[in-house]
């Protein structure tokens, strides 16, 4: 075991063993301290568009939904689990593959609808294309008390 100075985050090992099997009792398997690096984004202004760049490693077309309820749209992407830990030639002692189905939502306002939005997936990479709309003014800075 590497000290926890080589790790991405330094807490990486009191977390695991104390705060997670303590107050958790047991982790998900499904999810991962190395799961916070899914469905990296990258955004883009042009003149008259929005585009976003999501990573989605591993996936396939039919396996990425992406919907817009509300000014929200939201990306959903599935892996089916495979509960069977057993091969035809011995039992799995690693899996580091992710397998299940992680979210993301991106509030893009109620101007935008869903024939205006572009979407392609390629090489792992989900572009969509989101024109740009005026957008009502909303107050800010009223701040609200706090007991």
């Amino acid at each position: 075991m590497l000290p926890s100075i080589f790790r991405e985050n330094l807490f990486d090992d009191w977390m695991d063993l104390t705060f997670e099997r303590e107050f958790f009792g047991r982790k998900n398997p499904l999810w991962d301290k190395q799961d916070k690096n899914l469905m990296k984004t990258d955004v883009k202004e042009t003149d008259t568009t929005y585009e976003l760049d999501i990573d989605l490693p591993g996936f396939q077309k039919d396996q990425v939904s992406v919907k817009l309820e509300d000014g929200y749209l939201t990306i959903n992407a599935t892996k089916n689990v495979d509960k069977d830990q057993k091969d035809k030639k011995g039992q799995y002692i690693r899996k580091e593959r992710y397998s299940g189905s992680m979210s993301r939502s991106f509030y893009i306002g109620d101007a935008v609808k869903e024939d205006e939005i572009k979407a392609k997936f390629a090489d792992g990479i989900l572009q969509l294309t989101i024109p740009k709309k005026d957008q009502p003014q909303i107050e800010g800075g009223k701040y609200i008390a706090i007991e």
